[in-house]
Formats: structure tokens, sequence, C-alpha cells
């Protein structure tokens, strides 16, 4: 039963993800990286698929190889979610517990990549 749940939510953040590539805001590697590690709680076969793939596996390889995430990946993705947040906030919701909400969870967000995704280190 465990392994089911696993390949499910690892198929939808698969899909997440590549939504990611074409959507800004929406990450791309933390959603690839969390499949990554569903599948290989699960399926090792679904796991090496994803590893091997022509478009999904150089996001996989290279955070491997260089064991985080850069600064100037880091700054995009800041911008990029703080522009989608602040477009939301303040162009579609009048209400201002919403609009806190997103701005709190932005926070959340930023300080997420800023302290939790750890830094690549220089080659």
């Amino acid at each position: 039963m465990k392994k089911t749940i696993y390949i499910i939510i690892g198929c939808i953040s698969i899909v997440l993800g590549v939504i990611g590539i074409f959507v800004p805001g929406l990450p791309t590697t933390p959603f690839l990286l969390l499949s990554s590690w569903l599948f290989y709680n699960s399926s090792k076969k679904l796991h090496n698929a994803l590893h091997r793939s022509k478009w999904l596996g150089p996001y996989l390889r290279r955070f491997q190889e260089r064991k985080g995430v850069g600064w100037k990946t880091k700054a995009v993705s800041i911008v990029c979610m703080w522009t989608m947040i602040s477009i939301s906030a303040f162009g579609f919701f009048e209400n201002w517990h919403v609009r806190l909400l997103l701005l709190g969870l932005g926070v959340i967000g930023t300080c997420s990549v800023l302290f939790i995704v750890p830094n690549a280190k220089r080659r």
C-alpha cells in the first residue's frame, strides 16, 4: 500500500515538475527530486527510468553532480516566485486575508530556497 501511494504521489510530482518547466514561479527540480526520492523508496525501475529520462534526467543529474543549487538559480527562482505571488496577491485578490496568506507563504518559500535547499559546490 505504501509503495502504491509513493508511486502515485511521485507521478503527480513529475507532472507538477514538467508544468514548472513552462510556468514561471512553479519550481521544476524540487518536484523531480521528490519524485526521485519517492520512486527510490517504492520502485527502483521508475527511479532509474526517471534518472535516465532524456528530458528530466539532466535536472536531477545536475543537482546530484553539484550537490545543490547555484546562487544564480536560487535568485532567478526567488524573483519568479515573488513575481507570481505579487501578480496573484494584488492582481486577483481583493481580500487582505488572502493577500497576507500568499505573502506569508512567499516568505516561507523564500526562506526554504535560501536556507534549506543546499548550495552547489564550485567546480
